[in-house]
């Protein structure tokens, strides 16, 4: 049982702070892979609907993120 040890203000606050700080990682790690790709990845997705593609990114945004919050969790 949980109970309300996460609404503790030092608690709530580092998970607030650890969260923004995965996704900050998450976002700058997507970044780099779409300056490496030698295309746009939101034009090759969206406007050519390369589905191919989308799912490549998506499972690298699923690796990313696992990563993260292993790094995160620890």
């Amino acid at each position: 049982m949980m109970g309300i040890e996460w609404l503790k203000p030092g608690v709530f606050f580092g998970s607030l702070l650890f969260a923004l700080l995965g996704v900050a990682v998450f976002w700058v790690c997507f970044v780099i892979v779409d300056k490496l790709t030698p295309y746009k990845l939101w034009e090759e997705i969206v406007e050519k609907q390369n589905v191919a593609l989308a799912i490549v990114v998506g499972a690298m945004c699923i690796a990313i993120g696992l990563i993260v919050s292993a790094a995160v969790h620890g």
